[in-house]
């Protein structure tokens, strides 16, 4: 499931603090509207983030898609937000936040739209690029617009209206698109999507005060694509090629484009990525541990929702409530965390953060294709958010103190890239996995069953599409269900092997902490 991409990702506060920002005029009429704007905003990104991946199995199965074709539904989305957030927060700075923030929304509702109505798969997926866009344009500056209308004394009581307001859509998000999934189908998420931009762009355009236009701000467009152009076939080359010469040329260009892309950032004067920051051994450690920790979330939440519905029989609601848990713990607990940084070393903390995850993703291997929600999933689920709730606001605190006052927008902005282009990087190599996991596993349980050689040879070129796998009509009632169970053994055993690395991602981002965290040898 996308929680981890609808829940608040490192330095989402820290971006709202934006303690360099100057404070714009704004009449105390409007400041209220400013706030319900920025949470309108910030709630449209964190409510498509969480619930587009419940409605991955009914759109699998409406349209016919394969694993490998499903995940440009979600990687598409994250491939633009991650890869031109940075540059759309300095589009705000450069052309005004206002006008900056209400043109992503509109893309944001528009391309939500069109994804409601599309035909095809491709047409989904291309809807979800676009929206990529929209949302690298609305998220960092609907958390601007809190820090540029609201004084020093102001803005942390409303950061923490917006934080709760945050928490509070995150957690039941999930179980509203699930509902409507249920109702109405997938493409009720995302018509859900489109009358709540409308709303805030109108609030937008009649309550937000205009903010100055800066002729002198220089924007890095080339590095951005430099940067897309170097993930994007990076993706390619592990989203099965059609040869591995192909793989080879794809990964080649991959290499290409990102030494282009370092190449741009090092000698543009104002760079999207200013690579002085990682001079600190704090910033890159703090990254890097960001990076995957993301990946081992993303991927274990991508997949868990096709167990819950495809193997174990959850409507969409059901399987929207059980991450509940998760996300009420993220986002209720963040102040303890916040606490902790206070009192005792972050290299501790955030060492014992992704272990306690770690220890949730292996509880994960446990359920099998009969499982009970409360004694087998449930363990799992609520200690990976006790995990992530004690990494998430100390990571923050690291990455702001480990750049200086002038470099502390940039830092977060790295930083929250970093943590959804590790999701683009997760399913990916995950999807990959699972594929070459699920088909020996659902030939060696169809040939354990008897199921007739034809049948197998029929099946297995149609492995990729996982746990929505089944016979064609012409099948007795007999076979089919055999080979049903086959499938979802199949799933199940593909799913462990998955979880087992997403705590072992987790647990690398644990040595990482203790490693990196331990001195610095200066900021940016």
């Amino acid at each position: 499931m996308t929680i981890a991409y609808g829940t608040r990702h490192p330095c989402d506060e820290a971006q709202a603090r934006g303690s360099n920002q100057q404070t714009l005029p704004c009449p105390e009429r409007d400041k209220p509207w400013v706030l319900v704007t920025a949470i309108l905003g910030s709630s449209l990104a964190f409510i498509e983030g969480s619930v587009v991946n419940l409605a991955l199995p009914a759109i699998q199965a409406d349209m016919g898609a394969t694993s490998t074709a499903l995940q440009w539904v979600v990687n598409s989305y994250l491939l633009m937000l991650g890869s031109f957030m940075l540059i759309g927060g300095s589009l705000g700075d450069r052309f005004g936040l206002r006008r900056i923030f209400i043109i992503g929304t509109s893309l944001f509702g528009f391309s939500a739209l069109a994804c409601t109505f599309a035909p095809s798969l491709l047409l989904l997926s291309l809807g979800r690029l676009v929206q990529g866009v929209g949302g690298a344009l609305l998220v960092p500056n609907s958390l601007a617009l809190i820090s540029s209308h609201f004084d020093a004394e102001e803005r942390g009581r409303a950061i923490g209206t917006w934080a709760g307001a945050s928490a509070l859509t995150t957690a039941f998000g999930p179980v509203i698109g699930g509902f409507l999934v249920d109702l109405g189908g997938w493409p009720a998420v995302f018509l859900l999507v489109a009358p709540l931009a409308a709303i805030t762009v109108a609030i937008a355009w009649w309550r937000v005060p205009a903010s100055p236009v800066r002729t002198d701000e220089r924007l890095d467009y080339f590095g951005a694509l430099f940067l897309v152009a170097s993930l994007c076939l990076l993706i390619f080359a592990l989203v099965n090629p059609a040869s591995q010469s192909q793989r080879w040329l794809f990964i080649a260009l991959s290499v290409l484009m990102g030494a282009a892309f370092f190449f741009r950032e090092k000698h543009f004067e104002s760079p999207m990525l200013p690579l002085s920051l990682f001079r600190s051994r704090l910033f890159s450690g703090a990254n890097l541990m960001t990076l995957l920790l993301y990946c081992a979330l993303s991927g274990a939440l991508y997949f868990l929702p096709f167990n819950l519905i495809q193997v174990q029989g959850y409507s969409a609601m059901q399987a929207g409530a059980a991450f509940l848990p998760f996300t009420l713990i993220i986002g209720f607990g963040s102040t303890f965390a916040g606490d902790l940084i206070r009192k005792f070393n972050p290299r501790v903390i955030l060492t014992i953060g992704p272990a306690v995850a770690a220890a949730g993703y292996f509880l994960l291997i446990i359920p099998g294709n009969n499982a009970t929600f409360l004694t087998d999933f449930l363990p799992g689920i609520v200690i990976i958010g006790v995990g992530m709730m004690l990494s998430v606001a100390p990571l923050t605190t690291v990455v702001m103190g480990s750049a200086s006052n002038r470099m502390a927008g940039v830092a977060s902005g790295v930083n929250n890239t970093a943590a959804r282009l590790a999701g683009v990087l997760a399913v990916a190599v995950l999807t990959a996995v699972a594929v070459s996991r699920f088909t020996p596993a659902l030939v060696h349980h169809l040939q354990r069953a008897d199921v007739p050689p034809e049948i197998v040879s029929q099946l297995e070129p149609r492995a990729s599409e996982l746990a929505e796998l089944t016979p064609s009509a012409d099948v007795s009632e007999p076979v089919a269900a055999v080979i049903a169970d086959a499938v979802e053994l199949a799933y199940v055993e593909t799913f462990r092997l998955l979880v087992a690395i997403c705590g072992g991602l987790a647990i690398g981002s644990a040595l990482i902490a203790w490693t990196f965290l331990a001195e610095d040898n200066g900021s940016a």
